[in-house]
This record gives structure tokens, C-alpha cells and sequence, in this order.
């Protein structure tokens, strides 16, 4: 039986990567829950994004965080362009999830061209600097994204709850044409969201890279786990996404803890399984 240090620095770890998943999960829950478009490349926009921050910072000397202020914008311009193609070619929900594969097929293809599929390593202060509370250790680049998954968890909250623009985006995913009956431009609303979902991918990549070193292949590696944590904590509720992806990667690092790395991917699908026996309406 592990002891109750590893037990806790186990659940601290779990507490970081489910802000990881949040982080990763936040824009691909909007987009499915309130324009009925599973964006599968927010997944590949989340790993280019790791690389710019990577490169900017390595080459021009930025400070990490100071990239967000150049990633973030392009990315929320990509984000609407990626929209328009939808828009144009009137791709439905079902096709948008290949449409969306190929997209990231396509973007793993070119981070590997670029940056090659050698293992990248944004070298920081903030992925080096711990905190000692207790008896555990807490990693400054872990706490900092937790920080900045629930700080977008909860704008992203707020903003859909009640904010003119997020009544409308919650009232077009419920009935569109009443929506759009009662002025609510759906093609203007849906390029918002598109951007927005794309600018929380270039975040996440930005705590990928400060916490995780970096290969084009692990774009796949979180899929599964994310895609869990969007369905049961119910498409287009970030609150729910947090607490759900919280929920996974703690009983992951536990599963981890008590019995050994293997066991771990199991634990996501099997709550998602769980929940959907007993919560079928999800």
C-alpha cells in the first residue's frame, strides 16, 4: 500500500493534468455543444501552438507567457477562418469529426516537417521552480495552468450565463431558428465561438510546452481521455469539464499510485461508461 505522501502528491498530480485536460477539452465543449461541430484539430492547434510558444521563446528570448499575446490573436483568427471553410461547404456534425481528423493529420504532418519528430524541451524557470507545502511538491508551470484552467473555466462560465452574446449562443444551440427569429445572427455568433475555441487551444499549448516535452505524435496520446471529459461533464458546460476532468486525471494518478501505469488508461473510459448507463440523456 503506497504511503500517504505518495497518495497526495499523486492526487496533486491528478489536480494539474485535469487542468490540462480543461485547458485542452474547453474549446472542442464549446463548439460541439453550441455549434454541433466536433473540432478535432483544436487537438493539433493545442500541439502548434506548444511549438510557436516554444520557438518564440527559445529564439527571440520571451518570456513564455508574453507569447500568448502573439499565439493567441493569430490563433483566434485561424479559428474563424477554419469556421468560414465550415460555413462554406455547409459541413454537418458528423462530418465535421472526419473533416476535423484530417485537419489534425494534416497539422501533425506539418509540425513534423518544420520542427522534425525530435523530442523538444522548452527549458524555463517556471519548469524548474517548486513549492514545498507540507511534506508535498508543488511545480510552479503545474500550478500556474491549473490556475489558468479554472480562471477560463470560470470566465467561459460566466460569459455563456450571462452576457447578451452567451444567452444567444445557449438559445441558437436549443433552437436555432427561434433564435434567429428573434435576431440572433447565428453565422457571426458561430465565427465568435469558432475563434474563442481556437485562442483556449493556444493556451493549452502553452502549458503543454511548459510542462511536458514535446513530439508531434502526442497529439493523439490525450484524445481519448479529453474526449471522456467533454461528454460527462456535458457538451458546452465548462464548469462540468472542469470538475469532470479533475475527477478522471485524479483517479488516474491514483490508479497510477496504487497500482501500476498501465492500469491508468482504463479509468477515463470506464467512467464515461458508467456515467452514460446511468445518465443516458448525455
Amino acid at each position: 500500500m503506497p504511503s500517504l505522501n505518495l497518495l497526495g502528491q499523486a492526487l496533486l498530480a491528478g489536480l494539474f493534468t485535469g487542468g490540462l485536460y480543461a485547458l485542452l477539452g474547453l474549446g472542442l465543449s464549446l463548439t460541439w455543444g453550441l455549434l454541433r461541430v466536433i473540432n478535432l484539430a483544436n487537438f493539433a492547434l493545442a500541439f502548434l501552438g506548444a511549438y510557436l510558444s516554444y520557438q518564440l521563446a527559445t529564439a527571440l528570448r520571451l518570456d513564455p507567457f508574453l507569447t500568448l499575446a502573439i499565439v493567441v490573436p493569430a490563433f483566434f483568427v485561424l479559428g474563424v477562418v477554419l469556421q468560414l471553410g465550415f460555413q462554406r461547404f455547409g459541413i454537418s456534425e458528423l462530418v465535421s469529426l472526419i473533416v476535423t481528423f484530417g485537419l489534425t493529420v494534416i497539422l501533425e504532418s506539418l509540425i513534423q516537417w518544420i520542427w522534425t519528430a525530435d523530442f523538444r524541451r522548452l527549458e524555463t524557470p517556471y519548469v524548474r521552480a517548486t513549492l514545498k507545502v507540507g511534506t508535498l511538491y508543488v511545480g510552479v508551470s503545474g500550478l500556474l495552468g491549473f490556475v489558468a484552467a479554472a480562471g477560463l473555466t470560470l470566465g467561459t462560465w460566466a460569459w455563456l450565463r450571462w452576457s447578451y452574446l452567451g444567452k444567444a449562443a445557449r438559445a441558437l444551440a436549443e433552437d436555432g431558428a427561434m433564435a434567429a427569429a428573434f435576431g440572433v445572427d447565428r453565422r457571426r455568433l458561430a465565427l465568435l465561438l469558432s475563434g474563442l475555441s481556437a485562442a483556449y487551444a493556444a493556451v493549452a499549448g502553452l502549458f503543454i510546452a511548459l510542462s511536458h516535452t514535446l513530439a508531434p505524435s502526442q497529439i493523439y496520446a490525450w484524445m481519448g481521455v479529453v474526449f471522456a471529459a467533454v461528454i460527462i461533464g456535458r457538451l458546452g458546460n465548462a464548469l462540468g469539464l472542469l470538475a469532470a476532468a479533475i475527477a478522471i486525471a485524479a483517479s488516474e494518478a491514483l490508479t497510477m499510485a496504487v497500482t501500476s501505469p498501465g492500469w491508468a488508461p482504463l479509468v477515463s473510459f470506464t467512467l464515461l461508461i458508467v456515467v452514460l448507463l446511468l445518465r443516458p440523456e448525455l
